[in-house]
């Protein structure tokens, strides 16, 4: 083991005892934190046989992203199995949502060299896909040492993060170069990694693009807008981040369009509950849509408490808030909204979604604003504006599609 990674190791360690804190405190407003912790050591119930393939998507949105690249995974290799892993219950509960029985799924465990080797011997997969910005240096070291191809895809490495891993450039430049390949994003996060020290990097787009909406669920949007009103317009704040809401309110509040109907859909579940106080604190007449009931004409905002329905949210509107955007939390996707054909505001912070944001904005589909005041704003010209809003959709559309194709190249890459 390198001096390195000993450093490193010896650090996992010395944290273990705040990672059990970390789960017993998020386990007080998700339960389901406390499930499966055996899996977050390594340990298993029985594999099935056969041929596996390994992906990793930690959270909710790599676990959409890695939609697209299982399937494409799934037809060029449909002998083989597909583990999908995670680090959270709520991407384990978006995995269960898209996939059912299609793919095993499990917690990857936390990086410790023992817990490594349990879930290595167990699963035994013959190839490893780590998503976005997942580096393991003791996963990638224990694949690496049993030729076991693993590639960083989809991968994205931020002005920020470059800065972070650059303090630690041999350790940064071993991990990466153990790596089989890396699939940038975008030809800046490429040269970002190149920068840290990798060899083997191909730009291959990003694979939030092959995201297809479900049909089904643009049709539930578009039935929610029947029992909504077409007459009545409707302003989705889509992904909504912690402290987000509490800006929006008081300039929602001022917005002069006539019977608007707005839609809250924060980004996290856990929030739902709080978000909902926070409305009734407000003394705002809203409803949840977990309720299932027709929206009264009196009602201004509905929360959606749901999960799995986010096209359905973009169907349903005329203009989106992206979440995450105005305040410092880098962005949720806003390529699910131009995807929907829905008219797209994005605050200045989009440091996850830079070059989407940018070739977004260039291709029409997207407006950026300085703050809360200024998307408030921005949203009232585009719903008093249907004419521009229309052509803002269908330039969204067209900008999705042309930047398809990225599960396809990254299939290319793998080789095992």
């Amino acid at each position: 083991m390198s001096a390195s990674r000993l450093a490193y190791t010896l650090l996992l360690y010395a944290l273990l005892p705040r990672a059990l804190v970390h789960l017993w405190w998020r386990a007080r407003r998700q339960p389901s934190y406390l499930e499966h912790i055996a899996e977050r050591f390594g340990r298993y119930a029985k594999a099935a046989p056969g041929p596996l393939i390994w992906v990793h998507a930690v959270s909710v949105g790599e676990t959409r992203a890695a939609a697209p690249l299982i399937q494409e995974l799934q037809r060029h290799y449909p002998r083989h199995r597909i583990l999908l892993t995670h680090m959270t219950p709520t991407g384990r509960e978006t995995g269960l949502a898209l996939f059912g029985d299609g793919v095993e799924r499990c917690y990857l465990p936390y990086d410790f060299p023992f817990a490594v080797t349990r879930f290595l011997d167990h699963f035994k997969p013959v190839c490893g896909l780590l998503l976005e910005t997942e580096i393991w240096p003791n996963v990638i070291h224990a694949c690496r040492a049993r030729r076991v191809p693993i590639y960083l895809v989809n991968a994205r490495m931020s002005e920020k993060s470059r800065r972070r891993y650059a303090r630690f450039p041999l350790f940064a430049q071993e991990c990466l170069n153990e790596l089989a390949g890396i699939a940038a994003q975008t030809d800046a996060d490429a040269g970002r990694l190149q920068s840290l020290g990798a060899s083997a990097v191909t730009v291959t787009g990003n694979l939030k693009f092959d995201i297809r909406p479900d049909p089904a669920l643009l049709e539930r949007g578009a039935r929610w807008r029947d029992d909504w009103g077409r007459a009545r317009p409707v302003l989705l704040c889509a992904s909504t981040r912690e402290g987000e809401e509490a800006l929006l309110l008081p300039a929602l509040e001022q917005l002069e369009v006539a019977n608007l109907l707005i839609v809250i859909v924060p980004r996290h579940p856990q929030r739902f509950d709080a978000v909902a106080a926070h409305l009734e604190r407000a003394g705002i007449a809203y409803q949840r849509r977990s309720a299932r009931q027709p929206i009264a004409a009196h009602t201004r905002i509905v929360l959606g408490d749901s999960m799995g329905e986010m096209f359905a949210y973009y169907a349903a509107c005329d203009v989106a808030i992206i979440g995450g955007s105005l305040l410092p939390f880098g962005a949720q996707n806003l390529i699910e909204a131009c995807a929907a054909g829905c008219p797209v505001v994005v605050g200045p912070h989009t440091y996850n979604f830079s070059e989407v944001a940018q070739l977004a904005l260039a291709a029409g589909a997207a407006v950026s604003v300085a703050d809360a005041a200024g998307a408030i704003d921005a949203a009232r010209g585009l719903l008093l504006d249907p004419a521009r809003a229309r052509r803002m959709g269908a330039a969204g559309l067209e900008f999705a599609r042309a930047h398809r194709g990225a599960a396809a190249r990254v299939v290319g890459l793998l080789k095992f």
